[in-house]
């Protein structure tokens, strides 16, 4: 996976068009209508904070993991100038450890396709399934194997902000259903000259027997599967899905 080292520097600005208040309610909707709690949740794959903010806004107590200390420091700040009380941690989330349990886990903004073996996914399944309370939740979007084929698939695409150009080039590899994406930023400095700053990152597409298969292996029933935001079955050339699971544990497991 990538430490989104170059990225985390201009991540919030091209996920301007994110309504993170908007994800926020959703998740509380749809926690709800499965019977869950919001009291205490884990924000798996947090980024720079932005969704953990929103739902501590709203009362619940958070725990922001990331695996990028360019993006938990990015997180802190913001929680720092809004008064929040968020813990963050930095951890990758195949080594996910706790202090304790909570009721529900959300990792969301398609975070899970970056893991590439269904071997590390399940992993992550059965970790979550540590820290999540017993009939606790877990709420996560994908994107799925379509939009990596078709939308992402071999296409570039260019992103202009007033501070910085952003040239964004993928490469699908169909025998993998990987999306291998090289990110370009280009930033203006005094005098008129651009310096560069190159990441990458790279997704796989799972399909939906896949997720429910790794899901049930590490003790999770999938409960639903939404279109993006929404309580509606996905449309079949649908970019993203929204699954919905529960914890079946009747008990706190060994970590080890």
């Amino acid at each position: 996976m990538s430490g989104y080292a170059a990225f985390a520097a201009f991540y919030d600005a091209l996920t301007e068009d994110v309504d993170y208040a908007a994800w926020a309610d959703y998740l509380q909707a749809a926690v709800c209508r499965h019977g869950g709690s919001m009291e205490s949740v884990l924000d798996l794959a947090c980024g720079s904070g932005s969704l953990s903010l929103e739902l501590a806004q709203r009362g619940a107590e958070v725990v922001g993991v990331d695996g990028s200390a360019d993006m938990l420091a990015i997180a802190r700040e913001k929680a720092q100038a809004e008064e929040a009380d968020v813990l963050f941690l930095c951890q990758d989330m195949r080594q996910l450890d706790l202090y304790g349990t909570v009721d529900t886990a959300v990792c969301m903004l398609d975070s899970l396709n970056h893991i590439l073996t269904t071997a590390d996914l399940k992993e992550v399944f059965r970790r979550l399934g540590l820290f999540i309370r017993p009939d606790g939740l877990l709420v996560f979007d994908v994107n799925t194997p379509r939009k990596h084929a078709v939308t992402l698939g071999d296409n570039t695409f260019v992103y202009e902000q007033d501070e910085f150009m952003c040239v964004w080039r993928n490469r699908y590899i169909p025998a993998t259903h990987e999306t291998e994406m090289l990110l370009d930023f280009f930033l203006e400095e005094e005098g008129g000259i651009y310096s560069r700053y190159t990441d990458s990152v790279r997704e796989r597409g799972y399909s939906l027997p896949t997720w429910e298969k790794l899901l049930s292996a590490a003790g999770f029933d999938l409960l639903a599967v939404y279109g993006e935001r929404s309580f509606e079955p996905p449309a079949e050339d649908a970019d993203r899905w929204v699954l919905v699971a529960r914890n079946r544990a009747v008990a706190q497991r060994n970590i080890l």
